[in-house]
């Protein structure tokens, strides 16, 4: 039997994570449904990495995730031509950085008092150190 084409991409991941975090919430169903699918089962076909994701689709599947879209769009695009899409957004317009990762800027820059600090080995090494590695 083949491999899906689209299966254990970082997008299948995340969507099998972020949809178990959500089912105490809102079923697969209605997570398919906010997102503008007219097939409930278009969620479970681009899951399992038989599909990619239409970025059309891309803004409201964010909404639905309740997720930066900015993060499913960078997600979305390594599926499209072995990643080439991801790597000309990146190209173009630079890194991806999510409204997470804006969160953390801002408080490095609170706490260093906007003095743009250096990437020291310690302050790397802590930086591991809260995320466990």
């Amino acid at each position: 039997m083949p491999k899906k084409p689209y299966e254990g991409t970082r997008l299948t991941t995340f969507l099998q994570k972020r949809i178990l975090e959500l089912r105490p919430i809102k079923t697969q169903a209605e997570i398919a449904s906010e997102a503008g699918f007219v097939n409930a089962n278009m969620i479970s076909i681009v899951k399992s990495g038989s599909a990619r994701l239409p970025i059309d689709r891309v803004p409201a599947l964010a909404k639905a995730l309740n997720t930066d879209p900015r993060h499913l769009l960078q997600l979305a695009l390594e599926q499209w031509v072995g990643g080439t899409a991801a790597r000309t957004f990146d190209e173009i317009f630079g890194t991806v950085v999510t409204l997470n990762e804006i969160s953390w800027l801002n408080e490095i820059r609170d706490a260093s008092g906007h003095s743009d600090p250096a990437l020291t080995t310690r302050a790397r090494s802590s930086l591991r150190v809260i995320f466990g590695k």
